[in-house]
């Protein structure tokens, strides 16, 4: 029994690193993603391009590592536009703090992504139906309209969290979605028949 439960675990670690993998080597990040945390992180201190890529690892819980292909050219444009600019070099590092045009396009930024978040939960994504494409046409629709839910409430929390943050509501959101996904991992185990 303990060790089927150590090759469960090890193949589910495994799926784990595949699916981070595939997600840090493809081209998933949306348009103004990077310029959005490159301008949020210099808003709290200057930092070198170096430093912005591990913090922007750290930002994503490691999920996301931008390259220096990608951030240093940011980095060039932003200068150029008058939205950074360059502080003395300081043990060979050159660090960037935000100028009033780089608030002013965070705040720009921090707006259209408000919006975006609550244009998600009239928004379709195909991707969902992917995952649901043998069930009939209503099932996948409810399907989809309960992930949607569940999405925008995690959005809609997570950012709530982030101005008004508590220990306390923290482990109940935690607990709730623990809860949730070890029921849906119960059904799927029992329609799978590995039920104990």
């Amino acid at each position: 029994m303990v060790e089927e439960k150590e090759l469960q675990h090890r193949k589910h670690q495994h799926r784990i690193m595949h699916h981070r993998n595939w997600f840090r080597h493809n081209a998933m990040v949306p348009k103004g993603f990077l310029r959005y945390h490159v301008l949020e992180a210099l808003s709290e201190k200057p930092l070198s391009g170096s430093e912005l890529i591990e913090e922007i690892h750290h930002q994503t819980g490691g999920h996301w590592k931008p390259s220096p292909g990608s951030i240093y050219p940011l980095l060039a444009w932003l200068q150029d536009n008058a939205h950074i600019k360059e502080l003395p070099t300081e043990n060979g590092l050159k660090r960037y703090e935000l100028t009033q045009n780089g608030k002013s396009l965070l705040k720009d930024q921090i707006k259209a992504r408000e919006r975006f978040h609550e244009d998600i939960g009239c928004m379709s994504h195909p991707f969902f139906d992917r995952f649901f494409r043998n069930l009939p046409q209503e099932k996948t629709n409810t399907i989809r309209s309960s992930m949607k839910r569940l999405l925008v409430a995690s959005i809609s929390l997570g950012k709530t969290l982030k101005e008004n943050f508590s220990d306390k509501d923290l482990d109940e959101a935690l607990a709730v979605l623990d809860e949730a996904s070890e029921k849906l991992e119960k059904i799927n185990q029992k329609l799978k028949g590995d039920v104990v």
